[in-house]
């Protein structure tokens, strides 16, 4: 292990040290992204790979005092991460989508949990507390890099609707399955297997998640008519104490957080504050990924624990890596089959379900913070390892799912869904054809003059606002879009 940087620049002052690690891991996981966003990976691998990079085990660049008191980062990103996804939570949508959907997210997430139990703890022979959580930590699914993939291809159709339900219920099922799996593995390591052990556990989330029922409400009723400077104030201010609230009680606030936003958007239809969140917080996930890279033990990837068994970790994540593949795509194919869904979906639909990061990534960190010792680094270890894997092959994945059930295609003849009839007295050359074709794809194309994304426009349009609130010099919001617009010409 290296000297740190700290240490070689005779730094001392706490304060300094605080602060020059935040910038070298903002300035490194976007650096890591410059190289990344060239091999077509998504963000989540760069900032993961620069927190192993600056880790105390290669340039150890970040003091590992400092490492061990940000924790509090994971659970601030983590509730971001989760009151983004009860954005699709919409009670007309779930009413459409009936019981198939949650059949097949049911199916796909338990047998991908079943067979990493399997896995681990018959075959590999690891000790059955591990292979409870880890099994639990197996069902979550990251649906960003599917979303990114299916807006990158503009696909459409059933697959999409279907894909896109599925991977709104999964996180839900992998929170109460690891509710479930952390409750039992307390209850054994206390050898106290008492019914009010393993249920006080599970009670305690469905309390959470009510009480995050109520913050939507509040939130409502807080943002009603609400300046928009203070709408990111206010509704950050509700996730801290939320989030705070749930600390106290030592439960996750994920599916809490989850149910505020769910109570929130279908109460409001507000979709302008989670693009204003949206956009605010890409700071602090890059701060929880590369803080969950800098945890990262590649000492321990090539040795055993006596803690969880005798396999070694890279092992370990090996199996967990390849098992949880075959449960996802089996879970997933089992589940079209009773639901009925068309033979392009059932033979697809387990492919683009293979991502893992956000979620399983902030479980593994509380997983190891409640488990503890070298179990619990063992744990974020596996979990951090298998996370990197899973985006570098799920893009590539999601694409080739999406493209083996038809929901986009790269032929002409097949994106083009309009067709014009000519003069029949008047036969079509190449050329003709192929200029009605292109101002057919033109008529399916939505409209999109603006060059921003929609996060950015919305938190701009606030900025705007809140300088005209201010008495800032009248600086309108659309004057200044013109001008962008010219200079990206």
């Amino acid at each position: 292990m290296t000297t740190p940087l700290i240490e070689k620049l005779n730094i001392t002052s706490s304060v300094s040290i605080v602060i020059i690690s935040i910038s070298l891991m903002l300035f490194g996981g976007f650096a890591m992204t410059r190289i990344t966003k060239r091999l077509k990976l998504p963000n989540v691998t760069a900032y993961i790979v620069a927190g192993i990079l600056m880790g105390p085990y290669c340039l150890n660049l970040i003091p590992v005092g400092l490492i061990e008191r940000m924790d509090f980062i994971a659970d601030i990103a983590l509730a971001f991460i989760a009151f983004s996804t009860g954005e699709f939570f919409r009670f007309s949508t779930l009413k459409k989508s009936g019981v198939k959907v949650l059949l097949i997210t049911f199916l796909e997430a338990c047998l991908a949990s079943i067979a990493v139990f399997i896995a681990t703890h018959y075959v590999l022979g690891l000790d059955m507390v591990f292979s409870v959580v880890l099994a639990a930590l197996a069902s979550a699914t990251a649906p960003a890099s599917t979303m990114m993939t299916i807006r990158q291809t503009h696909a459409k159709g059933d697959f999409v609707d279907t894909l896109l339900q599925v991977v709104a219920l999964d996180d839900v099922v992998g929170l109460v399955a690891y509710s479930i799996a952390i409750s039992i593995a307390l209850a054994s390591m206390t050898g106290n297997f008492q019914a009010q052990n393993v249920l006080r556990p599970i009670i305690m989330n469905l309390f959470a998640f009510a009480l995050g029922g109520v913050f939507g409400l509040i939130l409502k009723f807080l943002l009603h008519k609400r300046s928009t400077d203070n709408r990111l104030i206010v509704s950050i201010a509700l996730l801290f104490a939320f989030c705070g609230i749930c600390a106290l009680m030592g439960v996750s606030s994920l599916l809490g957080c989850m149910s505020m936003s769910m109570i929130y958007i279908n109460t409001s239809d507000d979709e302008r504050l989670f693009k204003q969140l949206n956009y605010f917080s890409p700071p602090l996930l890059l701060l929880f990924f590369v803080r969950s890279g800098l945890n990262f033990d590649l000492d321990a990837i090539f040795s055993s624990s006596d803690h969880i068994g005798s396999a070694s970790l890279l092992a370990v994540g090996v199996v967990y890596f390849v098992t949880r593949i075959l449960g996802k795509y089996s879970g997933a194919f089992l589940g079209c089959l009773l639901a009925r869904k068309n033979k392009k979906v059932r033979n697809n639909l387990g492919l683009a379900l293979i991502p893992q990061a956000g979620v399983a990534i902030g479980l593994a960190a509380m997983g190891a913070r409640t488990l503890g010792g070298a179990m619990g680094d063992a744990l974020e270890t596996i979990i951090l390892a298998s996370s990197v894997l899973y985006e570098l092959i799920g893009p590539a994945c999601a694409k080739l799912s999406l493209y083996l059930s038809g929901s986009y295609s790269n032929r002409l003849d097949d994106i083009v869904t309009e067709t014009v009839k000519c003069d029949e007295h008047e036969p079509e050359n190449e050329v003709e054809r192929l200029i009605r074709q292109i101002q057919a794809i033109q008529k399916e194309l939505p409209a999109h003059n603006d060059p921003f994304l929609e996060d950015e426009q919305a938190y701009d349009e606030a900025a705007y606002e809140h300088y005209a609130l201010t008495g800032y010099p009248q600086v309108s919001y659309q004057n200044t879009r013109r001008k962008a617009d010219i200079w990206t010409l």
